[in-house]
């Protein structure tokens, strides 16, 4: 059976957007997911090329970009995503990256039809994306949008968004300034749209995908477990080393690139926070320095490890082809086992 085939769990997400699974790979950036984005797909799932960061000479970062979405195109034959943080510019719209990005991902597939019919998805993050998801349609792209809060659903639903991604404050990496967390977040923003809904935050294993769907989410991304895999050569294993050996406590929040940012408590993380309630500043370029350390070089106490609370209770590397459909099992019993019972007979 081919990944894009429907699977036990599929619904309106994965049939919208062409895969087996409802388990989609966060953005996580921002450094190459290449080829982690391919082994998800290749699971089932819906892997997601990472950018290149947002500072730098932009224009060698988005042919670096283009690159790496003709490579997962290459290494898979599934659908996969992209995501881009959009940010704001100082008159309120799209920042110049996002666009510089954004062409770099359109002109890929106007070059090549066969990975245009993969490349299926546009995630965006870190600003509303004003007057983008009508130009993603144009393209033939589906757009789905991470949101912290339920006014930000409805207000992305009502630009026309596809997919909205419902991000609980305990997730890795740059999280939602509203504080949210998915429990209380999910069914709120699945009551509030009609569009399918992408649980991410605090899932790591098949029982947070059952819950995930039981409170009104069609899916439910990974971002910490699957930097935690053997998939992502790319990475340092100092960083999946740090991961597994995080426990609860270890987490702390920063002032990241586009606000909030869930990382491993470290030497590094403590003195910009420090830096920061002393009335300082940090620069950009000097965040993602910091976090190429920890991913590159796996210097896990003088990089920032970007990773959400779920690492407490990842205790191993896996491998993506054997996890993500233990997974989906894990999730479908679940799910059996907690089917309604019937009626008790009086006697």
């Amino acid at each position: 059976m081919t990944a894009g085939a429907r699977g036990p769990l599929a619904n309106r997400y994965t049939d919208l957007v062409g895969i087996r699974h409802p388990v989609v790979q966060e953005g996580m950036g921002p450094f190459s997911t290449t080829h982690l984005a391919a082994a998800v797909s290749n699971a089932g799932g819906l892997g997601t090329v990472s950018v290149p960061g947002t500072t730098g000479d932009l224009h060698e970062a988005a042919a670096v970009l283009r690159r790496s979405v003709e490579e997962c195109a290459t290494l898979t034959g599934a659908p996969f995503a992209v995501n881009i943080p959009v940010g704001h510019d100082r008159e309120g719209g799209i920042a110049a990256f996002a666009r510089i990005y954004l062409d770099a991902v359109l002109e890929a597939r106007r070059a090549d039809a066969g990975l245009a019919a993969q490349l299926r998805v546009l995630t965006t993050s870190a600003g509303f994306p004003a007057g983008l998801t009508e130009r993603v349609h144009d393209e033939g792209m589906i757009h789905q949008h991470k949101v912290g809060s339920t006014r930000h659903a409805l207000k992305a639903a009502r630009a026309g968004v596809d997919v909205v991604l419902a991000a609980g404050f305990e997730m890795g990496g740059h999280a939602p300034t509203s504080g949210m967390h998915t429990f209380v977040l999910t069914p709120n923003i699945a009551e509030a749209v009609d569009v399918p809904v992408v649980l991410t935050g605090g899932v790591r294993d098949g029982r947070g995908l059952a819950a995930a769907l039981c409170l009104g989410a069609d899916a439910v991304a990974l971002g910490t477990r699957f930097a935690a895999t053997s998939d992502n050569p790319d990475w340092h294993p100092g960083y999946r080393a740090a991961l597994v050996a995080a426990g609860e406590g270890d987490d702390v929040v920063v002032d990241g690139v586009f606000g909030p940012c869930r990382t491993l408590r470290n030497v590094e993380s403590d003195a910009m926070r420090a830096t920061v309630a002393a009335g300082g500043t940090v620069r950009s370029a000097t965040k993602i320095e910091s976090m190429r350390r920890a991913q590159i070089e796996g210097d896990a106490e003088h990089g920032l490890v970007l990773m959400g609370q779920v690492a407490s209770g990842i205790t191993d590397v896996v491998s993506v082809a054997e996890f993500l459909p233990a997974m989906i099992d894990e999730a479908a019993a679940v799910l059996r086992a907690r089917q309604p019972l019937p009626a008790a007979v009086e006697v």
